[in-house]
Formats: structure tokens, sequence, C-alpha cells
């Protein structure tokens, strides 16, 4: 299976306040690569987010801004491409709303949420957050709300429903976007 998975960080409730994102790149069922930054979002960090991952205002004085992180990524983002995240919504959202806020045009492409995948293909589990989705599967998660770990473990469930029910009971989950 080919996909990317991302998922982002923010400073606040704000849709385009990423602070930190990773793209997971998979080939043929096996992570190709990886790609993390912290992003300033040039706006005001809410303490209830900084909570959450732990990211100050302090650690992105000097990070790049969205606009010139998307270049180095964009070439992920194509049509025919699969883009998996758990809580999908809110990252796709998250990526709508930051170039929105840079004035760049969104770009469309196939999505799926493992939230979703996680609650057809294990309704047993006490709830779906990614911790305990991948708790539950034996993945690694050794920084809960770090882009990279967040997006490796969203990557790797993914990969086990495929393994262990097939591509057919995912496919339905995907959509464009």
């Amino acid at each position: 299976m080919n996909f990317i998975a991302m998922d982002f960080e923010t400073a606040s409730a704000k849709r385009a306040s990423a602070v930190s994102m990773a793209v997971v790149v998979v080939r043929d069922n096996q992570v190709a690569d990886e790609f993390y930054t912290l992003v300033n979002p040039q706006m005001e960090f809410n303490p209830f987010n900084i909570k959450i991952h732990g990211i100050h205002p302090t650690d992105v004085v000097d990070a790049p801004l969205f606009s010139e992180v998307w270049p180095v990524i964009e070439q992920f983002y194509t049509t025919n491409q699969l883009v998996v995240a758990h809580n999908a919504a809110f990252d796709n959202a998250v990526l709508k709303a930051t170039l929105e806020n840079y004035h760049i045009p969104a770009p469309h492409y196939l999505t799926l949420d493992t939230v979703q995948t996680s609650r057809k293909l294990y309704p047993h589990l006490v709830n779906h957050k990614l911790n305990t989705v991948a708790d539950a599967l034996n993945i690694s998660l050794p920084h809960h709300h770090h882009a990279l770990d967040d997006t490796r473990a969203a990557a790797q469930i993914l990969l086990q429903e495929v393994d262990q029910f097939g591509v057919e009971q995912v496919k339905p989950f995907a959509k464009m976007i």
C-alpha cells in the first residue's frame, strides 16, 4: 500500500495556527521517508495547547513559516495520493486553513481517517483515541501529541488494519477533498 500520513499540532484553537507538522511516506507497506518540522505560526499560543504538546512560543521563534515548508511537502498532496491521519477532519482543516492564511490554493487529494476505520474494525475498544488504538495494536507511540510520533502511529494503524482486514475493508473510508 502507498500513502502518506500527516499530523499537525496547533498553537491555539485557530486552525491556521500550526506549530509543528509531520509527514510519513509509506511505499509498498514500508515507511520510505519522514519529514518533521516546527512551524512559526505568527499567532498567539493558548496555554491549553502548550499543555497538550509542550511546544512554547520560544521553541518556534526561528522555525520556518508554513509558506516556507509547503514547497517541500506539496508534492505529496496530489489527486492520486491517499493522505491518512488520525482524526483527519482536524488535520485536513489545519492544512486548508494554514494554506488559506498564506493565500496558497488548497490541493485536492484522497483522505482517510484512522479514527473512523478503527471505530469500524475495533468496536470493542474503550475509545478510539490515537494512544488507545496504538496501545491495543502494540504500536509504538513514545510521545503522544508529538507530530512525528503521532504520524508514525497513524501510518502503522492503517498498515495493521489492511494486514488484518484487507484493503477492501478500509477502501470505503477514503474520500476526495
